[in-house]
């Protein structure tokens, strides 16, 4: 069913109709370099023009915007003097009630002197530079600072161990690292300066120097190898010329986890990520003059970087950082900011949606939400019992929700809605973006047809693509491009399964194998575990599939109940399976369920649902668990798992 944007929001956006996003998406398929070209000189300050849009002699080695001269910073911080110099740029909000507003001539001014400070410590373009920092503004002004310079920034989620970030600096071998004495975490100091000691003191790669930013902390060591940021910043210059660099230089690598073996630090671009994580800003958010943006991201993932940092600046935009628990010191801590600030534009997972929910389902109504205009949803299909929820009881049945899917890899949106233009559907991310040219298709690269499962691919390249993995250039193609040809060509391939709709909307299905093949029928694990989440018992479900001697293949369940729910294993699985039964059809049942107090999560709230599958096949637990946050359940469930069987 089509839920269609609320007529008055609808007024004054970039885009009102479906058809103007149709008339823009044609035009970008139909004219690819010609648009691409477009949006590079409207959106970006080009020092040296280009000579090539897009060069792919050697692909997946790609080359846009050939022979120009641009800068991140310059295109987030200086382009929004002329106009925007007293416009509110950051505003943070602590966990424990401290704020803080920034101006964008404050912002020039605190990373111009950020920028000289690391040139003295003898950061250069092309320096690589880890973070292993808290959720601060001293955080975004050396990332702008790095961008400033050319120099590389690498950021480590500040929850990481020490064993995580060791194995970042040796495979980045990193020439700085930037770190803080702590961080707050549900009203407790979280030493993060001991960890970093601790992963340097493991490391078989040493840095040049550490930068330290004090916060009061005690119980810190200070080598000598340590420069203090806040002794040193007082007396830099707030001038600091930028870097005029190529279109193709790194601006920054992002680790993300495999499935196994060590984690891949991903390569991005100068010019094509500054595009794209503006415009997808713009276009996905319907980002106004006057909005304020709160991603509740961290700085450490993807979303953090292009949606909490880069995108609301490059846009001239506002953006909200928060540091801490979003439910301490009580569950209704980010209805308080949202109300506070007249947050206008809010960006999540499902799972902390979720979360909400579970514990204040009715919080949200005593406090004035009407600032919100659209909800953003990242990181996995939401469920509808949690869209629902989101749309009527926190955005009063007026915002509209903006179901987003991308990846690490893909620097931005690659499917998501024209908020006020495209009508909702639930559990669907919409359609491609004008200039990502998506498909749903076979294991020989045929577009399919309605409500055929196939695999999501990309057969064009876009300017935000990741340009490789990081001295693994093998293992980049590998990955990516050796899975799905079309006429011999590789096609991106994200690893997910997809399908359309009737109306031609995309639906994700999760990773590939996250389909089951019960007794021939392929089943998407993401259509059940939505029927499952519905159930009145239920906080959230992860399903997985495990062999099955009769059927091929059969459906586990992994279940969270609702506080003060109570009820047994076997009447809550007989109760499922009468649900899937009247909802799908005899073909689908859940073979088993295990009833847990929560499901293994990693920092940014992915349930890591490899690790199920392999403790439901009663196998070991296997592979990176550095982005696990609570693997003490993984030791609970195991034990369950051996008395269940």
């Amino acid at each position: 069913m089509k839920i269609f944007p609320n007529p008055e929001f609808v007024k004054n956006a970039y885009f009102k109709s479906f058809s103007e996003y149709k008339e823009l998406y044609n035009y970008s398929m139909n004219h690819f370099e010609e648009f691409w070209a477009n949006q590079a000189q409207e959106n970006l300050t080009f020092f040296e023009d280009f000579t090539q849009v897009l060069d792919e002699k050697y692909f997946p080695k790609l080359e846009w915007f050939k022979g120009g001269k641009v800068n991140i910073c310059y295109e987030a911080v200086d382009k929004n003097l002329k106009k925007n110099a007293d416009k509110i740029a950051l505003i943070f909000e602590g966990e424990r009630g401290d704020s803080q507003k920034i101006t964008y001539k404050e912002l020039a001014e605190n990373v111009g002197k950020s920028a000289n400070l690391l040139k003295s410590l003898g950061i250069v373009k092309g320096s690589r530079v880890i973070f292993y920092m808290p959720q601060i503004l001293e955080s975004v002004y050396l990332m702008l600072a790095c961008l400033r310079l050319g120099a590389i920034h690498s950021i480590v989620f500040g929850g990481f161990s020490a064993e995580s970030l060791k194995d970042r600096i040796e495979d980045l071998k990193a020439d700085f690292l930037i770190t803080a004495d702590g961080a707050f975490r549900k009203g407790k100091p979280y030493l993060l300066k001991n960890i970093a000691d601790e992963a340097l003191e493991k490391s078989s790669h040493e840095v040049k120097k550490v930068l330290l930013v004090k916060r009061n902390f005690e119980e810190i060591n200070i080598s000598k190898n340590d420069v203090i940021y806040n002794d040193l910043i007082k007396s830099q210059s707030e001038i600091c010329d930028f870097e005029k660099l190529d279109s193709e230089d790194t601006s920054f690598i992002l680790y993300t986890s495999g499935s196994t073996g060590k984690p891949k630090g991903i390569i991005h671009s100068t010019a094509g990520y500054a595009l794209w994580a503006k415009l997808t800003t713009k276009w996905v958010f319907d980002l106004q003059e006057n909005d304020i943006f709160f991603s509740t991201a961290d700085i450490g993932w993807i979303t953090g970087h292009t949606y909490t940092v880069y995108g609301p600046l490059l846009n001239g935009g506002t953006t909200l950082i928060y540091e801490g628990n979003p439910l301490f010191p009580k569950e209704d801590r980010i209805w308080e900011i949202i109300e506070k600030y007249k947050v206008s534009k809010f960006y999540t997972a499902p799972t902390l949606i979720r979360l909400l929910h579970k514990t204040g389902e009715n919080l949200p109504k005593n406090f004035d939400l009407s600032s919100l205009k659209v909800l953003g949803s990242v990181g996995e299909p939401i469920d509808s019992e949690t869209w629902d929820w989101y749309f009527e009881t926190v955005g009063n049945k007026k915002a509209s929700i903006a179901d987003t899917y991308w990846q690490t890899e893909t620097g931005g949106h690659i499917i998501a809605p024209f908020p006020f233009a495209i009508p909702m559907k639930k559990r669907s991310a919409g359609f491609p973006l004008p200039g990502i040219c998506g498909e749903i298709v076979d294991k020989n690269g045929k577009k399919l047809g309605v409500e055929e499962n196939g695999f999501f691919v990309i057969s064009k390249p876009w300017p935000a693509m990741a340009r490789g993995i990081w001295g693994d250039d093998e293992k980049f193609v590998k990955t990516y491009f050796s899975d799905i040809f079309r006429e011999k060509k590789p096609l991106y391939f994200s690893g997910d399964g997809g399908f359309y709709d009737e109306d031609g909307y995309i639906f994700i299905t999760g990773r590939v194998d996250d389909i089951v093949n019960i007794s021939g029928h392929k089943i998407g694990i993401a259509e059940v575990e939505d029927i499952v989440d519905k159930d009145e018992n239920i906080a959230e479900c992860a399903l997985v599939g495990i062999p099955d001697e009769l059927t091929g293949e059969a459906l586990f369940g992994f279940v969270v109940l609702k506080d003060k729910k109570n009820i047994s294993n076997k009447d809550l699985l007989q109760k499922l399976n009468i649900s899937l039964r009247k909802e799908i059809g005899p073909i689908v049942s859940l073979k088993n369920i295990l009833i847990t107090s929560e499901l293994p999560k990693t920092r940014s709230g992915k349930i890591v649902r490899r690790v199920l599958r392999n403790l439901a096949k009663g196998k070991e637990i296997e592979g990176d668990l550095s982005t696990v946050e609570n693997k003490e359940i993984l030791g609970i469930i195991k034990e369950k798992i051996k008395n269940f069987n």
